[in-house]
């Protein structure tokens, strides 16, 4: 059994009425769900990997003096750049990416996925500028390592300069101290914007009251995968649970114990929210994890993931946990996509035009061998006859 019953009893007030919280005599964290794979949300992180790998390839060489780099040089960087294949069958197998010169290879003339990457990141400055000022906004005193959110720039779609060029251009909401790289500097929140403080899950009650007009409760949407089975103490936990009011992540919790179940609802709505922050919807468990102490985690806090697997799911694909959130797909594609996730979509376009430019030219060269076998033999049986003809 998780529960005995109650020694004390704490009330808490929902809609008006009193009601009966039941006391575990295991702390929250200690409550267990077994972890079950979803096969579809685990295809979501492996449909990803050859994109991503690709760009990291792409970006080394970018990186180089003059975008150009010997082969052998970046042979030697397979390890780090977490590529199992040799280099030359890496650029056989994606030849829309660069272009080979003896034993060099360069950019194909700056790949064009990264000059409309350019582009997107311009036309997407507000969404970029509400996402760190909410990063900002969830943490305990509004400040938040400068290194740190360099390390998530990947996670929410941050361009690489954007504490050089972003962050100097909104100092009504930003403030930049010490030198990034050091581990001394920190950006802290200047104003705090009412819009910037509502979640993912308040917006949504929001818009299904214009729609209705009638009041909607905030709460999370919870699905538990098929033939997912819980014990019955843990429903009840979990149902009682639902029914405690829900506290925004942007609300002041500092009055709350950390191991109370209210405090259990606040870290749920955090984890909520920055995985919808996120591009994709999911973020790896050790990232989180740098933002413990700013996000007031538990030391324990991974296990929210699996208490709540109708609201989470956590992937351990590829030998990484990753956290993602349950109601962003359909099967294993998102459904709505971040508006940055455009420079996926552009990055995939230019991998799929490099196979049909090599699938064509490995046409050609067919037909051309073909055509050239077709004349040998029609040249083998002229010489032939004319042979025979002698003979004759």
């Amino acid at each position: 059994m998780l529960f005995k019953s109650p020694s004390i009893n704490s009330q808490i007030f929902i809609n008006c009425k009193v009601r009966v919280w039941t006391q575990f005599t295991a702390s929250i964290s200690s409550l267990q769900v077994v972890w079950r794979k979803d096969h579809k949300l685990d295809q979501a992180i492996e449909n990803d990997k050859q994109w991503r790998l690709c760009a990291r390839v792409v970006k080394e060489v970018l990186n180089e003096p003059g975008q150009v780099i010997p082969l052998r040089y970046l042979e030697k960087r397979r390890e780090r750049l977490r590529l199992s294949i040799k280099i030359k069958t890496f650029l056989s197998q994606n030849p829309g990416l660069f272009d080979t010169y003896l034993d060099r290879i360069k950019p194909k003339s700056e790949p064009k996925v990264f000059r409309r990457r350019k582009r997107i990141i311009h036309e997407n400055e507000p969404l970029i500028v509400a996402k760190l000022c909410k990063l900002l906004m969830i943490s305990k005193d509004k400040v938040i390592s400068a290194d740190k959110l360099v390390h998530v720039k990947r996670e929410f779609g941050f361009p690489n300069d954007f504490l050089v060029n972003l962050v100097p251009k909104f100092p009504d909401y930003f403030r930049l101290s010490g030198s990034p790289g050091e581990g001394k500097s920190f950006l802290e929140l200047v104003s705090w914007n009412p819009e910037f403080a509502k979640s993912v899950i308040e917006r949504r009650a929001e818009e299904e009251e214009r729609a209705t007009g009638i009041r909607v409760r905030p709460s999370f949407n919870v699905k538990l995968p098929h033939g997912f089975f819980l014990r019955k103490e843990m429903r009840e936990w979990i149902r009682d649970w639902m029914e405690l009011d829900y506290i925004s992540p942007y609300a002041d919790v500092s009055h709350l114990d950390q191991a109370s179940p209210e405090m259990e609802k606040r870290t749920v709505g955090v984890f909520h929210e920055l995985l919808s922050l996120s591009l994709f919807k999911r973020v790896p468990v050790p990232i989180l994890g740098k933002f413990r102490e700013e996000y007031r985690f538990s030391n324990a806090f991974s296990s929210v993931f699996t208490r709540h697997s109708g609201i989470f799911y956590l992937s351990l694909k590829g030998g990484i946990e990753t956290a993602m959130l349950r109601e962003a797909y359909k099967d294993d594609e998102l459904i709505d996509q971040d508006p940055l996730v455009e420079i996926k979509d552009r990055f995939l376009d230019l991998l799929a035009e490099g196979h049909r430019e090599s699938a064509e030219q490995s046409r050609l060269q067919k037909e051309a061998v073909q055509k050239d076998m077709e004349m040998m033999s029609m040249r083998i049986g002229e010489s032939d006859g004319h042979e025979f003809g002698e003979q004759l």
